[in-house]
């Protein structure tokens, strides 16, 4: 039997276009209803309390009613979800999200077209084109530049070092065991990640020692890249970073360009953090040396505030993509399907087949904000920052590890009598102390062997003062706790 039209009202089509956009309203005025409840960033909730609603529902048992299903959501999510634009999250890299870049997914996800091949999203693929020709010439890449988006930093790293893999593999026919991969000692684990999955040996990412601004020190890499010819082992590549995690440390890029290029290393840059900076006005040079690069790593959304997923791998030469081009003749056939002309398809360069048409969210913003207002808004952040770093270096009731780089701050509460050991032993009890009051949420870390907690400041509409309650919860969170184990 054939679906009946109750059922095939929920398809998306010209004849139900009025029960989708009332669908879409109520969705949005449920978004918009919930934003108006939120009081704090988090409720605190524990991941028991949290699993237990969402146990309950029976999938096998539909509502049959959005209004319905909306209401359940909010009991198994939207209650209790973490909200970024709220000043007192200052956890991890997780942005507000620009209003353009939402109206944008709403014909993402309704149009739904895939960016895997051009019969699948036509002027889609040269959107996509368009806007990563435009990315790479602000970062300087060159005439036969190119990328292809894809799901964040993690897949962009790992597809820069595939092409840096094979390159070099290519060029030399040096075995997988013997292949190096150099990065900072403050690097993103992602690195180590993509080792793993390449194939490479369980040591074959160097960890390369960082300065007192926890910058890959170049005389260090140039003592690591040395060794290597004596051992026999065959330097693949050397990352650089533009933004650490945890302290938005940006490497030195010309120092480091120089020595991968003298010893035939692939340079990849991960700007998963710091590529807002190409559209900084104020701060465009601190990503000077990046056009020297092999590959680059871009996260949208992150200093762009772009919804989640939203990021690039760009190239310096468009002709290293192939070493991730497969054909497959039901869709990209290599001889064109018998046609004289190959169809401009995007999965010739990308490690994904289906792929959202996530390059709208980016193309929207700018063709209604404009590049230099979202670089506005990344100088707001790091402005922010160093503001609120001034105003810590004169409060004595926390320590504050280094000047920012770019919108991280790290410090942890001052307690007079305990050790350090006792202050590290405190660190992750003041973050859970936090979590559970939901007033304000942070992050942690580990440096030099302390524990310390992380501030990642990524919100253009907060202040300084919104800086300082957090650090006054911080502060109130351990007197509390030292409170307790003194009574």
């Amino acid at each position: 039997m054939p679906p009946t039209p109750a059922l095939l009202r929920h398809v998306l089509h010209p004849a139900h276009a009025g029960e989708y956009a009332t669908a879409a309203r109520l969705a949005v005025d449920h978004l918009t209803t919930a934003l108006g409840r939120v009081r704090g960033p988090a409720t605190g909730l524990d991941p028991e309390r949290a699993a237990k609603p969402v146990r309950d529902v029976d999938l096998d048992a539909p509502l049959g009613c959005t209004a319905q299903a909306l209401a359940e959501l909010d009991r198994v999510w939207l209650d209790d979800t973490v909200w970024f634009h709220e000043p007192g999250y200052a956890a991890h890299l997780n942005c507000p999200v620009l209003i353009p870049s939402l109206v944008a997914e709403v014909l993402v996800s309704g149009v739904n077209a895939s960016l895997d091949t051009f019969d699948q999203s036509v002027g889609g693929t040269f959107v996509e084109r368009h806007l990563v020709d435009w990315v790479c010439e602000r970062a300087g890449l060159g005439p036969a530049a190119d990328g292809v988006f894809t799901s964040g930093g993690t897949q962009s790293n790992l597809q820069g070092l595939h092409l840096a893999r094979d390159h070099v593999r290519a060029r030399t026919g040096a075995d997988l065991d013997r292949l190096r991969v150099l990065v900072s000692a403050d690097g993103h684990y992602s690195v180590q990640r993509a080792a793993r999955l390449l194939g490479l040996s369980p040591d074959a990412v160097v960890a390369v020692p960082v300065d007192g601004r926890r910058r890959m020190r170049p005389d260090a890499l140039a003592y690591a890249l040395s060794r290597m010819g004596a051992e026999g082992a065959v330097p693949m590549a050397v990352v650089a970073t533009a933004g650490t995690t945890d302290h938005g440390a940006i490497d030195p890029l010309h120092a480091i360009a120089d020595l991968a290029h003298e010893h035939g290393a692939w340079l990849h840059v991960d700007a998963a953090y710091g590529g807002g900076l190409l559209v900084s006005r104020r701060r465009r040079h601190l990503l000077d040396g990046i056009e020297r690069a092999d590959s680059v790593t871009v996260d949208f959304h992150k200093t762009w505030f772009q919804p989640v997923s939203c990021s690039a791998v760009l190239v310096r030469d468009r002709a290293h993509l192939r070493h991730v081009t497969a054909h497959a003749d039901y869709l990209n056939p290599a001889d064109g399907g018998g046609l004289a002309t190959r169809r401009p398809d995007q999965v010739d360069k990308s490690l994904q087949t289906t792929r959202r048409f996530d390059a709208l969210k980016l193309w929207l913003t700018l063709r209604v904000m404009g590049a230099d207002a979202v670089g506005e808004l990344v100088d707001a952040v790091v402005d922010l920052a160093q503001a609120a770093h001034q105003r810590l270096r004169e409060d004595d009731r926390v320590e504050v590890l280094a000047a920012p780089e770019l919108s991280t701050l790290l410090l942890r509460p001052v307690a007079p009598g305990l050790d350090a050991a006792a202050v590290d032993a405190l660190v992750p009890r003041v973050r859970a102390a936090l979590w559970d009051g939901g007033e304000h949420v942070v992050a942690a870390t580990v440096v030099d062997g302390r524990r310390w907690l992380k501030l990642t400041l990524l919100n253009p509409m907060a202040g300084v003062e919104d800086v300082m309650s957090v650090v006054e919860g911080i502060v109130a969170a351990a007197d509390d706790l030292l409170g307790e184990e003194a009574a």
